[in-house]
């Protein structure tokens, strides 16, 4: 079972990542400027993983309305994910992948874990 991964950051703010069973990071979020506003990204990545898929790395892909993965190819031509919520905004965004099919499973594997997901915050390093 996935879990959500909520640190505090070197500039006082908070972030997450979504990991899988395993371990392995499936997504991290922005940095925000508290934990109330880190915990509220959590849920909102619960309430919009089951969007639907915009492939941007294909010729006249069509443009869904909000909420919605975006699939696109970075400057280094690796494949990369955001989740964008009702209001525009990314949510979470996924490592590069070599693979478009790694890029999906990984889109999969939100799908998957975030509903379901516990919370475990860190403390801040000394």
């Amino acid at each position: 079972m996935g879990k959500f991964v909520m640190k505090p950051t070197a500039n006082g703010g908070f972030k997450f990542d979504l990991k899988a069973g395993n371990g392995e990071i499936i997504a991290s979020s922005q940095i925000y400027k508290s934990e109330a506003s880190c915990k509220a990204g959590i849920e909102s990545v619960r309430t919009n993983c089951a969007a639907a898929v915009e492939d941007q790395t294909v010729e006249n892909f069509e443009t869904l309305k909000h909420p919605k993965y975006e699939v696109y190819t970075d400057k280094a031509g690796e494949f990369r994910f955001r989740l964008k919520a009702k209001n525009g905004e990314i949510i979470a965004t996924s490592e590069g992948y070599k693979a478009k099919a790694s890029a999906m499973n990984g889109i999969a594997s939100i799908g998957k874990n975030a509903p379901d997901a516990k919370v475990e915050v860190l403390e801040p390093q000394a």
